[in-house]
């Protein structure tokens, strides 16, 4: 692992190649898994705030759900994430275009209707982050679903934290992300 700041990021992120590919995957992220998407405790204002705004991109399944659980839930383990429709599936924030799921948290923000792109964790995804309360542990999640993916990473040789640079600023900073590239060079 790399010792950056106050953060320890693992070598996979570096060493493993990334880039989306909406087209094969349909965005499988958005609508697979056993919870939400994970929530910092910030964020949990954030979405109550800009619901209203988002709503009209949102499907009337998400709707369904948000409006019966809230714009945010706990689950199993406690943790804070989005709600799901469909039984644990399905992230209540999702919607579709051309038969490809996307957030409509991100249409929002893209359209000029909300300044806050989308949760960190999606917006990091593959990287997960796991924190302790003097230091943040970086890990790359690998997920079957992700496997286009991986496959349209390798073929364009961007590792992950290449692919996830924007992200990463967002959560860490531009300082941060200039000394994870130093020592990736050294």
């Amino acid at each position: 692992m790399l010792e950056i700041q106050s953060t320890l990021v693992h070598e996979d992120i570096l060493s493993e190649n990334f880039v989306c590919n909406l087209n094969r995957c349909k965005g499988a992220c958005c609508v697979e898994g056993d919870s939400g998407a994970p929530l910092e405790k910030p964020e949990l204002a954030i979405l109550e705030e800009i619901y209203p705004l988002i709503k009209s991109y949102m499907t009337q399944k998400g709707i369904d759900a948000i409006e019966e659980s809230g714009t945010w839930v706990k689950d199993f383990e406690g943790d804070y994430t989005t709600p799901c429709v469909d039984g644990n599936k399905e992230c209540a924030y999702v919607t579709y275009e051309n038969g490809i799921s996307k957030c409509a948290i991100e249409k929002a923000y893209e359209d000029g209707i909300i300044h806050w792109k989308k949760p960190i964790s999606c917006h990091l995804y593959p990287i997960r982050i796991t924190s302790y309360p003097e230091f943040d542990t970086l890990h790359y999640d690998r997920w079957n679903i992700c496997s286009p993916a991986c496959s349209f990473g390798n073929e364009l040789k961007v590792p992950v934290y290449k692919f996830l640079k924007d992200p990463l600023i967002r959560k860490y900073g531009a300082d941060w992300y200039s000394d994870l590239e130093k020592a990736i060079a050294e």
